[in-house]
């Protein structure tokens, strides 16, 4: 189901390990404009989630943040607090849709993507179809879909076009960038993991 997008708002989408390190980072704003910054965040993020399990809700320097953790990942949904406090002040369960269903779906697309056996292993070993399943859900930080059976099928379709040596490629260059972000500036991150099709990523060897 497409949701109207005028109500929906998303600052970042995180998928962290059990020790608090990055798997996916994707921000839609500049609140947190260098990498540096943005680890910072994750890990005060991790430390104040990680004693918790199953689905929550949590503020953390101005932004609202749900979250799940299942065995040993975590999945975040981070959006700005004020501009949810009217809804928390009106009407909670309106609240939580503005960034729960978005959980819900990265969540139930995940584990749909990865035959339920969402864990570290496999999600690092389908780390291109992860991005794709990100890339369907939320846009500019825009909420696009609540359906994680539709975006499935849409994500299935975009990667069958895809050659495998080519998504393999894909495979190790967002691993290396995610697991370790300090190696590539912001620029170069953004560029080769968040714009460029994973088609043009087969040809990209090394980074200055």
């Amino acid at each position: 189901m497409l949701l109207e997008p005028s109500l929906y708002s998303i600052n970042s989408i995180l998928i962290l390990d059990s020790e608090g390190k990055r798997i996916l980072a994707k921000y839609y704003d500049s609140s947190f404009p260098s990498v540096k910054l943005q680890l910072e965040f994750e890990s005060k993020l991790f430390k104040k989630t990680s004693k918790t399990n199953g689905a929550e809700i949590t503020l953390l320097d101005g932004a609202t943040c749900v979250y799940r953790n299942v065995g040993d990942l975590y999945f975040y949904v981070v959006g700005d607090a004020n501009e949810n406090e009217v809804s928390y002040v009106i009407n909670l369960p309106f609240c939580k849709l503005l960034l729960v269903s978005a959980l819900q779906c990265l969540y139930d697309s995940v584990s749909q993507a990865l035959k339920r056996s969402v864990e570290k292993k496999t999600l690092m070993d389908n780390l291109d179809l992860i991005f794709l399943i990100v890339d369907e859900l939320c846009h500019n930080g825009i909420l696009l879909e609540s359906d994680a059976t539709a975006l499935v099928s849409r994500v299935g379709a975009r990667t069958d076009d895809i050659p495998l040596g080519e998504q393999t490629v894909a495979q190790v260059i967002l691993a290396l960038l995610c697991q370790y972000p300090r190696l590539a500036d912001q620029s170069v991150y953004h560029k080769f993991v968040v714009d460029v099709p994973l088609s043009a990523i087969s040809s990209v060897t090394t980074f200055a």
